[in-house]
């Protein structure tokens, strides 16, 4: 089974993209993060005609999450347990569902913008919520939770730590939030580059970002023991983050033998 994670920053305008890549790469489920637009907006017929079903969730404005599968899309959730509003309103982070026997959730974490932001406080009770919802969710069979987490575990996984004392995606409340997910028993599925030495995933348009290797680790697999033990592949697919219009990110390409 393949199973991979994006966020392509905007459905609409990433469509072609995002199409050829099902055609090209042949992923039996696929998370998308960072939709910007609705559950109903989203390009579901096109997606079908090759042979996907869609559980998209979406409300506009700067989020949205999906999954695509063609191994079945079975007891789908939309949102987490307990989780917390942003300015009075809910925001599209969190869809679940299983396919082919693998419960798999597509997440895309808050900014947080700045640490003296109340953008980051809400991304901490977020990251809460997310771990209340995977807790209640673990069992024996293959679970993974994947997506856009806007947090670098570790200063390796930005390209020069320096640059980022006084931001957000670093800070330890963040860190230690991912830690305390991790120790529900979860796995880091840790990609291998195809190229360089560390496997980024996001790099900002900023020219000279992206061929310079001026990135970040922020997309993420955390998977329980069956998941993890099953991987027999993962890295991160740079060649979608080249050509015209690319989205930011680079998706996570995890091979299971399942």
């Amino acid at each position: 089974m393949r199973i991979a994670t994006w966020n392509v920053n905007s459905i609409v305008p990433r469509l072609p993209r995002v199409l050829d890549w099902l055609e090209h790469s042949a992923p039996d489920v696929l998370c998308l993060q960072e939709l910007k637009n609705t559950t109903e907006a989203f390009p579901a017929d096109e997606v079908k005609a090759l042979g996907y079903e869609v559980a998209a969730y979406g409300l506009g404005r700067w989020n949205g999450v999906a999954i695509v599968s063609r191994v079945g899309l079975d007891n789908v959730v939309r949102g987490l347990t307990g989780e917390p509003q942003f300015d009075g309103a809910t925001e599209a982070r969190a869809v679940g569902a299983t396919c082919g026997g693998v419960r798999v959730w597509s997440v895309y974490v808050p900014n947080g913008r700045e640490p003296d932001n109340p953008h980051y406080a809400y991304k901490l009770e977020w990251l809460e919520a997310l771990r209340t919802t995977v807790a209640a969710e673990l069992a024996d069979t293959p679970f993974a939770v994947l997506g856009d987490f806007n947090v670098a575990p570790t200063d390796a996984d930005v390209w020069d730590r320096s640059l980022f004392d006084g931001s957000t995606h670093v800070t330890e409340p963040e860190r230690a939030a991912l830690a305390r997910l991790r120790d529900l028993g979860l796995t880091d599925v840790f990609p291998r580059p195809l190229k360089y030495d560390h496997p980024f995933t996001y790099w900002d348009y900023r020219a000279g970002n992206f061929p310079n290797n001026r990135g970040m680790r922020i997309d993420l697999v955390y998977a329980n023991t069956p998941f993890a033990g099953a991987v027999r592949d993962s890295y991160v697919d740079r060649e979608a983050r080249k050509g015209k219009g690319p989205s930011d990110h680079a998706p996570i390409v995890v091979d299971l033998d399942l």
